[in-house]
């Protein structure tokens, strides 16, 4: 009588243990599938790598924090620039950023919020006396950020 109540104690034990193994491999399935998802429907480039784009991003942050205000209206053209050269290696057609987010807003819609900075960028670069906040420099790099993100390149 005691023998049976250990084997089945036992017997409870190797099931329950089954039943987490069972239930970790589970996991460790669908997290390898929604990494080989991601891995397999991010867009290849064309004439840059992502590593190129992560490290080109770095520069841009990095000089955003050292050099005050010109630091931060030149890591928004550098943004600007990055975000243009990523359409442009994603093979979005168009002549200039402009047309190429139009293109790309079809595809990816919530690029359509990187248009106010791309807005501000275009006024530090032709209105040579127009002034920017330090917080609209933030939420503008916030932005290119965001659609870099969106574009799976970053």
């Amino acid at each position: 009588m005691a023998e049976e109540s250990i084997f089945q104690q036992l017997s409870l034990a190797n099931s329950i243990g089954l039943i987490l193994l069972g239930c970790l491999v589970f996991i460790l399935v669908i997290v390898a599938l929604i990494w080989l998802k991601n891995k397999l429907t991010r867009p290849e480039l064309y004439g840059m790598t992502r590593e190129q784009v992560e490290k080109r991003w770095k520069q841009i942050v990095s000089t955003s924090k050292m050099n005050g205000d010109m630091g931060l209206k030149l890591s928004i053209i550098e943004a600007d620039n990055l975000l243009d050269a990523a359409l442009k290696s994603l093979v979005m057609p168009g002549e200039t950023l402009g047309e190429r987010l139009k293109v790309a807003c079809y595809k990816y819609p919530r690029l359509k919020n990187v248009w106010w900075a791309h807005k501000l960028r275009n006024n530090l670069v032709h209105d040579h006396s127009f002034q920017i906040r330090s917080g609209e420099a933030k939420r503008a790099l916030g932005e290119f950020e965001k659609a870099l993100r969106e574009l799976k390149v970053l």
